[in-house]
């Protein structure tokens, strides 16, 4: 209720400063921030700077062909350690009322300008932050625990709150509807707002969700260590194309359809013994690396990869040390030891000091979202079955702690053939934005929507993603490359 109170009270006196000129912006008081630029931006005219190449782009201008808007900057001081730096964006002119914040990936460190880009063509105010820090990987939250709650969730949340202040002093109305969109740490994001901060939003995209946290970078590692520690088991890069090829021919066609795509790896019980083109002790690598996680308790720590994924294994397996990302975690986070040996992790005995050392700070996992869809909030998740860096069962079993009731406000996709976020052999362009305005502003929950794959810019593949535990099955009759001739059930 307090956090509720101050974000009305901000936006109340932002909005007594209505219909301000952009540059006017940089004069507004706002609580434990500074304003630090605000600037009108002219059509096309947009250039991201050079360190924010981490954030990714389309192509080699990918922001010509953005409309003119009120770029604001600003930096968060929530705490006396805290650093947060923030981009708001504000359409000079056709703005749809909305505003959609938009996540990050990885570590974060950066501004995501390609994904704040994307919301200002569809009309959106728009925010993004650096979650607190400049840094690529994780060494910036040693000897910052504050910085480190910055980056898990308190980052995401200040900047709503400032964000949604700013809209309402630059057009004189706060915004009719609240959007958050990310993927995998963007993902892991949102599902931190819905769960802490329920009111911030009233949808939620959350797609390849990097989390829990600690369970997954533990994963990344008993993976990393099972195939990098012993030369014997290391599997050549080559080999995954014909491990994929195995896969393939045994459980394409479960789904009715062969098309080349495992639709529901959870039906393939794939049995490595038979493939003749690795060693004995590549084929254990394979079943440690197809097995879910496990304490020698049998506790589950993380789900692992399903049959499929297997073309983007080298992310995690290639070498020559494992992911990273899960490497910063635990060198810096749990043991706060930059000297840290990967080669010394131990499931058992780390998982547990991970979980201790982290109390919930980045692991969003509450399934209590109550107070999330009283409001009347959705969330729609996503997660592509080939992800070759979150293990997509993570979002499945998520989805299966929640609630029967809980459940008539969230759906989740889950996408055959594409990779982390994107990419990969099957359908994986589709527009989660249309469905989610659609669902809250219209009260039209998603029963299908379509995907794309294209080779070459030319589609040559449409077919609907289902909500969880749906799947797309073949009509019987007609081309299976188009969506049409599959329904949901």
């Amino acid at each position: 209720m307090r956090v509720a109170i101050s974000l009305a009270l901000v936006i109340a006196s932002a909005a007594r400063a209505a219909g301000a000129t952009c540059e006017s912006l940089a004069s507004l008081s706002l609580p434990q921030a500074a304003i630090t630029s605000a600037q009108n931006v002219a059509p096309g005219a947009f250039t991201p700077p050079s360190t924010s190449s981490r954030g990714g782009g389309r192509g080699a201008n990918p922001f010509k062909d953005l409309p003119a808007f009120c770029r604001v900057a600003a930096t968060l001081a929530p705490t006396s350690d805290s650093d947060i730096k923030i981009e708001v964006w504000l359409p000079a002119s056709g703005w749809n009322g909305k505003f959609q914040a938009v996540g990050n990936g990885g570590w974060a460190g950066v501004i995501s300008y390609p994904a704040m880009a994307d919301a200002l063509r569809r009309g959106y105010a728009t925010a993004s932050t650096d979650t607190g820090h400049t840094s690529a990987g994780g060494s910036f939250a040693l000897g910052h625990p504050e910085k480190f709650i910055d980056f898990a969730y308190r980052s995401e949340h200040e900047m709503t709150v400032k964000a949604k202040a700013l809209v309402s002093a630059f057009y004189g109305n706060a915004p009719k509807v609240s959007y958050w969109n990310g993927c995998s740490t963007g993902g892991r994001q949102g599902l931190a707002e819905v769960q802490r901060y329920p009111d911030d939003f009233d949808g939620v995209i959350a797609g390849a969700q990097a989390n829990p946290r600690t369970h997954l970078n533990a994963w990344q590692l008993t993976i990393g260590k099972a195939a990098l520690s012993d030369p014997a088991a290391f599997i050549p890069p080559d080999k995954y194309r014909l491990i994929h090829t195995a896969v393939v021919d045994q459980c394409d066609a479960l789904d009715g359809v062969k098309d080349g795509l495992v639709s529901d790896p959870t039906k393939c019980r794939f049995d490595p013994s038979h493939l003749d083109f690795l060693t004995p002790r590549q084929i254990e690598t394979v079943r440690a690396v197809l097995s879910p996680t496990k304490t020698k308790k049998g506790d589950v720590i993380f789900p692992g990869y399903v049959p499929g994924a297997e073309l983007g294994w080298a992310g995690l397996i290639g070498g020559p040390e494992p992911t990273a990302t899960a490497i910063d975690q635990f060198k810096f986070v749990v043991f706060k030891d930059p000297t840290w040996d990967w080669r010394t992790f131990d499931l058992d005995r780390d998982v547990a000091v991970a979980d201790k050392v982290d109390s919930g700070t980045i692991n969003a996992i509450n399934p209590h979202i109550e107070p999330f869809v009283k409001h009347g909030g959705k969330l729609l998740m996503y997660h592509g079955w080939a992800d070759q860096l979150v293990g997509a069962l993570t979002s499945v079993n998520y989805y299966d702690s929640l609630s029967k009731d809980v459940r008539s406000s969230v759906r989740l996709f889950m996408v055959p053939g594409m990779g982390h976020c994107g990419g990969g052999e099957g359908p994986n362009t589709f527009d989660m934005v249309s469905a989610i305005e659609q669902w809250v502003e219209q009260g039209k929950a998603p029963a299908r929507i379509v995907a794309s794959h294209a080779t070459g810019g030319v589609v040559d593949r449409t077919r609907p993603l289902c909500p969880y535990p749906q799947l797309a099955v073949y009509s019987g009759s007609g081309s299976i490359d188009e969506a049409a001739n599959f329904v949901c059930r």
